[in-house]
Parts: structure tokens; sequence; C-alpha cells
């Protein structure tokens, strides 16, 4: 029977890739090794990867599969070309997943601290408002009335403009300490608030961490079944 010298060719150069893959794997045993993300722009080329080593491997198991049905044992060597696909999907699939759940918990991280930059903004423009020199007391002199020109105002009219003006100040000030009660309840509740978020937060990424760890303990359990079932056929 006459091979297919392109098939063989491509065969052989995806075998290279694939168990390059594969040994990812297999070095210390059926569970894929996974080297831990340190930045965001390592999980995006990882992921840019997978996707392009997923190509590979797909279009190697089609040389192969090409390569095979040529062969004597057809059975035997496509069974080595699927377990070459999975162990290299597996450890594709792995990597996949480490990536991705780096990239949402920065992205958490990331919001996070703009929370606190912004509350931190906040906390130092209250206190440099605070920290302004209260404005000067008016003096006896300022608060005392004009004295009135000649034909001016009588003294019992003028004993009332100046009781309107001591009113008016001191509603002033009574409204001033308001204020500045009021601004401390409010950075107060943000400072409250900024803390629920940060303990939600915190809660859902242990959650996601959970689910995760939960997710590659079943993927474990599902490879080692696997290759124990392949091993068992061999």
């Amino acid at each position: 029977m006459k091979l297919n010298v392109k098939s063989m060719m491509a065969a052989a150069l995806g075998v290279l890739a694939m168990a390059t893959m594969a040994a990812r794997a297999e070095s210390t045993g059926a569970a894929p090794v996974v080297t831990p993300t340190q930045s965001v722009a390592q999980a995006d080329a990882t992921l840019e990867r997978i996707t392009r080593e997923r190509a590979v491997v797909a279009s190697t198991f089609a040389a192969e599969e090409t390569v095979c049905n040529d062969k004597f044992f057809v059975n035997n060597c496509l069974d080595k070309a699927k377990e070459q696909r999975r162990v290299a999907l597996a450890q594709l699939r792995a990597e996949e997943v480490e990536a991705e759940h780096f990239k949402r918990a920065a992205s958490v991280a990331k919001r996070d601290a703009d929370l606190a930059e912004r509350a931190r903004k906040d906390a130092e423009e209250f206190a440099r408002r605070e920290a302004q020199p209260p404005k000067p007391a008016r003096t006896e002199e300022e608060l005392a009335p004009p004295a009135a020109p000649r034909g001016g105002k009588s003294v019992a009219e003028r004993e009332a403009e100046h009781a309107e003006r001591l009113r008016r100040d001191a509603a002033r000030t009574a409204s001033q300490a308001d204020k500045r009660a009021a601004n401390v309840a409010a950075y107060e509740k943000r400072q409250a608030d900024a803390a629920r978020r940060q303990e939600q937060v915190a809660k859902r990424l242990a959650e996601r961490k959970a689910k995760a760890e939960a997710r590659a303990v079943d993927e474990k359990k599902k490879a080692d079944a696997a290759a124990a079932a392949a091993a068992k056929k061999q």
C-alpha cells in the first residue's frame, strides 16, 4: 500500500510537538504539571499559545490517523495516537484553567485597589478641609451697630438690627457644625462600605479558589481513570 508522503511529513512534525506537550504531564506522573502564572501578560501569552497548540494537536492526530490506516496493526497505532492526544489536551486544559484563574483574580485585585485608592483620596480631602483654620470671629466693634447719622434710625431700630445680626451669625455657626458632622458621618459610612466590599471580594475569591481546586481534583481523577483504562488495554 502506497503511503501519502505529505501526511507522513505532517505526522512526523506534529508528533514532536505533541510529544513535547505530553511530556509536561508525564514528567511527574499522569497529572498535568502547570507552572504558576506571574503576570496578566504571561497569562495572555499562555492562552494564545494554548490556542495554537490545540490546533497542532488536532492536525497531528489527523495526520497520524492517515499514517495508522496504512499500517498492519491499525488499532494499536490508533490507540497510541489517541492516548498522546488525550495527554496533550489534558496538559493544555490544566494550563488554560490556571491562566484564566490568574486573570480573574488579577481583575478583582485591581478593582479592590481602585476602590481603596478612591477611599484614601476621599479621606485626604476630608482631612485637608478639616485642617483649614476657622474663620476669625467678628469683634465687638464689628458686631456693634454703626452710629446712626443725625436724623437716622432710632436706638430701638439699631438694637433690633444688632440682635438680628447676632442671630444670623449663630445660625451660620450651627449650620457649619452640622455640615462638619455630616461630613464625618459620610466618611465613616464610606469606610464601612469599603470594608464590607473587601470582605465580599475575599469571600468570592475563596469560593472561586475552592471551586478551581475541586475541578482540578476532579480532572486529575478523570485523567488517572483514563490512564488506568488505557494501561489495561495495552
